[in-house]
């Protein structure tokens, strides 16, 4: 009978890892004739009470708490990938009857995996309700001239144009019989009217904006959930008219903030101008609009792009300086130093200051998220807790789910929760660890001061873009390989200029003294700039990675929360889940054929292996985001993409990569010689049944929206952006669904390159 391997001294599981079990129950190399070791008896129940050790260790008293927001947003990721709205009733019901069966588990073995199945199913739950609450009407078709009166609700000054958002109290059409609820329009630069007014005017309006490609942002749904149910702009003049009810405390509320971020932003401008004012502007009230594309382009190439947005940093920032600050004068007056709790006091403050900032800024997710962090600390501290724990973070991310459900699938949250996490870890785990000296005397820590700011700013910078990466590459297809860079030039200055002169700017404004602060800060932004634009020049400075599918990003997200949250060897698990997630993502194929959702353009890969896109109007935003996706440097506006490509007023041609014709076909006199002799045809029109070629036409378009399309031997798999069935309030079902395999294949063998010329056509210049 085999010994039993007996665990090393010291704290359950130990610090030898998962090496030195190994060591334990794997015999050296060369231990068989054949070379390979041989395993002892017992070895593999061994390991497995390790493994059991371990994971009693990770279950223990209190290690469960940071685990319950993951399972809420298991729940509600679940929830969105329903093909139908769920059953509200059941929903809430089910969610209730797993909280109670959880409860009557608490004292048995399998109460955590209770508590988890619960926690899932009222993040479900919530998300279901979520939707419930906010349901109106969407938009499901175009209209062209719309005559609507409402309030204006929000105003963005943006580079070229400016954006409001209308209440909408009446809508007149003659196609149209819903009353959409909230519409947001583009206007005039210049023309915006001011928020709380009630306003008259005509507008065009489109639907929501469908994902431009499949696994793509779907911008439907994040209107839906801001209460919006179309987009367009407005034609002609604006009218402002007496209103025909009281404006009410919410609309009061949202011009008082509106009025307050103008007055501030004019007198930025008093000083400052261009993306100088621009950046100030979004620091200290969210609106990063007029910042111009190539800084903009450059803060997120250099990986600085998340000063822009108003996140855990500047909400930590401005506790900080709030904080220190009043203590500081608080510690002026010996009396209340020795009788009154200061500490408190200067958190009560910084508190107040959190929450304005947050109320100024616009309340945006990332936003959200660092209050209730910021909130939940600094409570901490008024009630003598530990501050800086998971148990922190856990509560943050449980506000934040129940209070907006949708937060899940934006990249702000997942990037901002993500980078806490990290931090959270490396301040609880891997600083003290790092920063253990021998010898704690004075002479020493003053020696180690400057080495340890420095470490702990470029581990912060490190693990925060390494936690992020993912997500950066999942949404944005690139990643940052020079952001440690940029973050340790830039930042410093940020946190110890820019930043604290924009608070005291504020503070010296209602006096009249604050221009020199504004200054002050423009110097700071300048450094900031400078240290953009020369990261973003360096060679290799766009990481673009090529689009892959939601899989590797739910298992990359599974390993950064095993590696962030677990405290045995297991949490190497974590870092197999990464490298897994990597090559997942790395053996996504290329797409063949990408078809934007009306079917006016189409990107086809050619045999030189790039994008060549055929386009039918001059909106290019669709294009940008199959460039950007296929990890391809080029523009939209860059000549190459046409090569190859004939066109005329009917419609466009290209070569595919097997020398076979992709036609996009705009009229339908040219459908009968494209269908005879085109592999593949796009057309906003219904195709005969009797074409030859494989059809992609208007009412499948209506019903998928964008498609990619990856070629196999004659045939194409076909991953549309609206799976067959989906009905969801921001992608209502049409009322007569039609049955769309994933497989596209032509009804007989089209004409190849090199035996065949194309239709007749002359080479037309791209919109």
């Amino acid at each position: 009978m085999a010994e039993p391997v007996r665990p090393p001294a010291g704290r359950p599981g130990g610090r030898r890892g998962i090496a030195g079990v190994m060591a334990d129950v794997w015999p050296p190399r060369g231990a068989l004739a054949g070379g390979w070791p041989a395993i002892r008896p017992g070895a593999s129940s061994a390991f497995a009470a390790r493994l059991k050790i371990w994971a009693a260790e990770e279950a223990g008293a209190g290690r469960l708490l940071p685990w319950v927001p993951v399972a809420f947003g298991a729940g509600i990721a679940l929830y969105f990938t329903a093909d139908h709205e769920p059953v509200l009733w059941i929903a809430a019901i089910t969610a209730a009857l797993l909280c109670l069966v959880a409860i009557m588990m608490r004292r048995h073995r399998l109460f955590p995996a209770a508590v988890m199945i619960a926690a899932a199913a009222c993040g479900f739950a919530a998300a279901t309700i979520k939707t419930a609450r906010v349901a109106h009407p969407v938009l499901a078709r175009p209209l062209y001239s719309v005559a609507l009166s409402g309030f204006v609700e929000a105003r963005d000054i943006r580079e070229r144009s400016d954006r409001i958002v209308l209440r909408v109290t009446a809508m007149e059409s003659p196609r149209n019989a819903i009353t959409l609820a909230r519409v947001r329009l583009a206007v005039r630069k210049g023309t915006a009217p001011e928020v709380g007014s009630f306003v008259q005017l005509k507008a065009r309006l489109l639907p929501p904006m469908a994902p431009v490609r499949p696994g793509s942002y779907d911008f439907a749904r994040d209107m839906f959930f801001q209460g919006i149910g179309a987009s367009g702009f407005v034609m002609g003049a604006i009218t402002t008219a007496p209103p025909p009810q009281a404006v009410g405390f919410g609309l009061g509320y949202a011009a008082a903030m509106q009025g307050l971020r103008d007055a501030i932003d004019a007198r930025i401008r008093a000083r400052l101008s261009g993306d100088e004012r621009a950046i100030a502007t979004a620091l200290l009230t969210g609106r990063r609009d007029a910042i111009t594309p190539d800084v903009n382009d450059a803060m997120f190439v250099s990986g600085l792009g998340h000063v822009l947005s108003i996140s855990g940093y500047h909400m930590a920032v401005v506790a900080g300086v709030v904080f220190f600050a009043v203590r500081a004068l608080l510690a002026l007056i010996p009396g209340l130093t020795v009788s009154h709790p200061i500490k408190k006091w200067a958190a009560a403050a910084a508190l107040v200051a959190a929450a304005f900032y947050l109320l100024l800024s616009g309340a945006e997710v990332a936003t959200q998220r660092s209050f209730f962090m910021t909130a939940v600390v600094l409570i901490a501290v008024m009630v003598d807790r530990r501050a800086v724990t998971f148990r922190t973070l856990a509560v943050a991310a449980m506000i934040v789910l129940i209070a907006a459900p949708e937060a899940l699938v934006h990249p702000s949250f997942q990037m901002s929760f993500a980078a806490t996490l990290g931090l959270v870890a490396l301040v609880q785990f891997g600083l003290p660890r790092l920063f253990a000296t021998p010898d704690s005397s004075t002479t020493q820590r003053v020696a180690l001061w400057g080495g340890r700011e420095l470490a702990m700013l470029l581990l912060a910078s490190l693990i925060a873009g390494l936690a992020t990466t993912p997500y950066a590459a999942f949404h944005f297809h690139r990643v940052t390989p020079y952001g440690v860079l940029a973050n340790l030039a830039a930042m410093p200055v940020v946190s110890a200029l820019v930043m604290p002169a924009g608070l005291m700017g504020l503070l010296a404004a209602p006096f009249g003294l604050d221009g020199v602060w504004w200054s002050l800060m423009g110097l700071g932004i300048d450094w900031m700039i400078a240290v953009t634009r020369w990261v973003a020049a360096l060679p290799g400075a766009v990481g673009r990675i090529p689009a892959f599918g939601i899989g590797p990003l739910i298992l990359a997200s599974l390993g950064v929360i095993l590696i962030g949250l677990l405290r045995t060897p297991l949490r190497w698990l974590g870092a197999m889940g990464l490298l897994a997630a990597t090559a997942w993502a790395a053996a996504t194929p290329l797409p063949d054929v990408l078809v934007a959702g009306d079917g006016r353009a189409v990107a086809v890969r050619g045999r030189d292996g790039r994008l060549h896109v055929m386009r039918a109007g001059k909106d290019v935003f669709a294009t940008k985001e199959w460039l950007a996706a296929d990890a391809d440097a080029r523009l939209p506006a860059d000549a190459s993409l046409a090569d190859g490509v004939s066109c005329d007023e009917a419609g466009c041609v290209v070569a595919m990569a097997d020398g076979r014709f992709a036609a996009m076909t705009l009229r339908a006199e040219a459908l009968a010689d494209d269908c005879a002799r085109v592999a593949l045809i796009v057309t906003a029109r219904a195709a005969p049944s009797s074409c030859a070629a494989a059809v992609i036409d208007r009412e499948r378009l209506r019903q998928q929206g964008a498609l990619l399309l990856v070629q196999h031997g004659i045939g194409f798999a076909v991953t549309p952006a609206r799976a067959g069935g989906t009905d969801r309030p921001w992608w209502p079902a049409p009322a007569e669904a039609g049955e769309f395999g994933t497989t596209l294949t032509p009804r007989a063998p089209a004409a190849r390159l090199q035996d065949a010329t194309p239709p007749e056509t002359e080479q037309g210049e791209q919109d």
